[in-house]
């Protein structure tokens, strides 16, 4: 866990152990948290240099990247959730879940051979946090008993 904890500090991230098998992510720019298990996600990406996330893969085939943006076109999360709901030329995707509140939406279906998990929270300053976990349909029984938590640890101001 050392380890990880210095290459995101190399980084110029914030990325601290919450618990011993759990690891918090926290962009400098947006303010972003997410809460997540270090074993299934041991390789880091190469942080984007404007600094609005951070990506990590897992030696199965899952990824999980979690980033921030500006709402430039001031969508509702209702608005927000029927544009990400749209297939857009993405091939074998279907939303077989959708949740919309006042301050979040979350999405879940399929991609291909792959399971996705969005969740997006509505911030101040008309910023919108997003999750999206991938993961491939067979690592189902992996992967899910953790989906819950880490939708939850979402965070920003």
């Amino acid at each position: 866990m050392t380890m990880r904890v210095l290459v995101c500090l190399a980084a110029g991230l914030v990325c601290l152990p919450a618990l011993a098998d759990t690891l918090t992510y926290k962009n400098s720019r947006y303010g972003t948290s997410v809460t997540f298990p270090a074993e299934l996600f041991r390789q880091a990406m190469e942080p984007p240099q404007n600094g609005d996330g951070m990506t990590w893969l897992s030696e199965d085939g899952a990824s999980l990247a979690v980033y921030a943006f500006n709402n430039a076109l001031e969508a509702s999360p209702e608005a927000f959730a029927d544009q990400a709901s749209e297939p857009a030329g993405r091939e074998g995707f279907e939303v077989t879940y959708r949740r919309v509140k006042d301050n979040w939406v979350v999405l879940s279906g399929y991609v291909e051979d792959d399971i996705f998990y969005d969740r997006f929270e509505f911030g101040a300053d008309n910023v919108i946090h997003a999750m999206l976990l991938r993961f491939p349909r067979t690592l189902k029984p992996v992967y899910e008993p953790h989906i819950a938590a880490m939708g939850k640890s979402l965070n920003g101001p």
